[in-house]
Parts: C-alpha cells; structure tokens; sequence
C-alpha cells in the first residue's frame, strides 16, 4: 500500500488503510472453521471418544490447530491496524488496547501448546508410545483442559482490548460512535464471561452471545465503509 504522513508527518499506514486491513483480517479469521465446524465434531465429554476422533481424523484436528494459529497472528496484525485507526484519538489508550491485544494474542499462542503436544500424542508413534493406552484419553483431556483454561484466561485481556477499543471509538470524531458503545458491552461481556466460572460452576451466560455480534457489525462497517472515512487530520481543521 503506498504510504502517507500521518498527523505527526511521518510516513506510515493511513486511518483509511488501516480500516481496510483490520476489516480484511477480520473477515479471513479461521477461528470460526475451528470452533464452529472441527472442534465439535472431535471433542467428546467422553475422553475415549474423543481419542478414537482424534485418532481416525489427525489431519483435520492439525488443521483446527493451524487456523488458531493463524487466527492468534491476525490478532498481532489487527493491533497495528487498529492502533493506526485509533491514534488520533488518543495514542496513550490506542497503544493500550493494541498492547492488550498482543498480551492475548501471545498468551493464546502458548496455551495452543498443548493442543500441539495433544497432536503429537495421536499422530507421532515416538510420543504416544510413552503413554499406556489406558492413560492415554485421561492425558489428553487434561490437555484440552488446560487449553481451555489458559485460552478463557486469555480472553479477559481480548475483553479488555475491546473495551479500551470501544472507548476510543465512542469518543471519536470520525467513527461512528454507536459502534463504539457496542464494542464497549462486547468486551465486558467478554471478560465476564471468561471469569465467571471461576466463581460459579454454570454460570448459564449464553444470552451474552448477542452481545458479542458487536464485532461482527465492526466487521462490517470497516469493509463497507471504513476505508472512506474522512482523514481525521481533515475533520479536526474542519472543527476548528
């Protein structure tokens, strides 16, 4: 993408640009083929079962693993597209959310650790070999435990991003601050959701669900209309 100054006169990615490849990161995100579509089909409240899924489907397990990792990255590059889109605003709070955002992405990385040892386990004989059968769907749902345990952790700092993020947007003079507010509920739908059971073993919060097509309306407005906003430098001499 060719380069423009920025409010500061360096050269860099434009607001504009940086609504178009946020929105573009957002709409190639695997996370859902993962979750929506492999994960259900292989995971079992059966450890066996799950095993003997795994075992029969290696490769399409590997291919869940692979589309967090991918997803995990587009967070890295959805922090700096937002930072870029969000700076005018205020830099301090836009490097804020982007740092959340990194915090979460690298701790998500190293919770999908397990799910790579989990692979290993069902796919390399030189791994599973060190397991007796017996243990062996014990080990894994140990795994999976801990994935998800570190994955819900994670997802407090991605609650928190989406707030901060959230509050920029809904201060800001050249985004549409309804959006802002929406996120804002998203991310604290997000963190309460992540903590809330580690206080109440079925917190029966499925109804925040709603709360979270916030983003998918993000989505939307950044590919639909993002990459016409106005420069911010423009609208700030426009109020003047």
């Amino acid at each position: 993408m060719p380069s423009c100054n920025d409010e500061n006169g360096t050269s860099g990615l434009s607001p504009r640009q940086a609504a178009l490849v946020a929105g573009i990161t957002y709409l190639l995100n695997p996370v859902t083929f993962a979750e929506a579509y492999v994960m259900p089909r292989l995971i079992s409240a059966d450890p066996v079962e799950t095993l003997r899924n795994l075992t029969a489907h290696p490769h399409l397990f590997s291919a869940a693993v692979l589309s967090y990792v991918v997803s995990a990255v587009g967070d890295v590059v959805m922090a700096w597209a937002l930072y870029v889109l969000l700076r005018p605003i205020d830099r301090a709070l836009a490097m804020l959310g982007s740092v959340l955002q990194l915090v979460y992405a690298a701790a998500w990385l190293s919770a999908l650790s397990n799910l790579g040892l989990i692979y290993r386990l069902v796919a390399v004989p030189a791994y599973a070999r060190h397991t007796s059968t017996g243990g062996l769907p014990t080990q894994i749902a140990e795994l999976l435990g801990a994935y998800h345990s570190g994955w819900g952790l994670s997802l407090v700092l991605f609650g928190l991003h989406l707030v901060v993020t959230g509050w920029l947007i809904a201060q800001s003079f050249y985004l549409p601050r309804w959006i802002g507010w929406l996120l804002f509920l998203a991310g604290w739908a997000w963190v309460v959701d992540s903590v809330a059971l580690y206080f109440v073993p079925e917190p029966h919060l499925s109804f925040l669900k709603v709360i979270f097509a916030a983003e998918l309306i993000f989505m939307v407005w950044l590919l639909g209309w993002g990459w016409r906003i106005t420069e911010p430098s423009i609208v700030a001499k426009e109020r003047q």
